[in-house]
């Protein structure tokens, strides 16, 4: 189970940083570039996992894969309750499709990233995903043509003080 994660300083934010560009780097490489040592970097790291900050995964190029159909799927739910949307965020999170998942504020509830094997399986999962649920008001899928920018660095501060002029 993580813990609480410990306040950041400026060697785990410059570390955060580089571990985001390349995970691959030696704790030797990662210490000269923040100014620690390779057993610091080392120690860090470990704190990182058992707190829940890390995780480490292997990611897919999308380029790389010839049968890879990605949809953005904006849904509504038709009853809004605890029950309702906690029902929802388990549907997602065990669906193997379901990529990303984020509530909405709007109009919209939901935005749904499904990564599928064609168009055919796509609509497969988004209709047993959202049609046959029964709880589904809306749903409108936008198949993706291409992905202009994949990301999954993440900020680990917050941008400096705007100056009053």
């Amino acid at each position: 189970m993580a813990s609480a994660p410990a306040p950041l300083d400026e060697f785990d934010h410059r570390l955060l940083d580089l571990l985001q560009r390349d995970a691959d780097a030696t704790l030797s490489a990662l210490g000269d570039a923040v100014g620690l040592s390779a057993s610091a970097v080392q120690r860090r790291l470990v704190r990182y996992r058992k707190s829940g900050l890390l995780r480490q995964v292997a990611v897919l190029d999308p380029a790389q894969l010839g049968n890879l159909t990605l949809a953005a799927v904006l849904v509504t739910l038709e009853r809004e309750s605890v029950k309702h949307h906690t029902a929802f965020y388990a549907r997602m999170r065990a669906a193997p499709e379901v990529q990303q998942c984020y509530e909405l504020a709007g109009d919209w509830d939901y935005l749904v990233i499904l990564a599928t094997t064609s168009i055919a399986h796509c609509r497969e999962v988004a209709e047993r995903l959202f049609y046959d649920e029964g709880n589904i008001r809306r749903y409108d899928t936008r198949l993706v043509f291409e992905a202009v920018k994949l990301g999954l660095q993440l900020p680990t501060r917050p941008p400096p003080a705007r100056r009053r002029r």
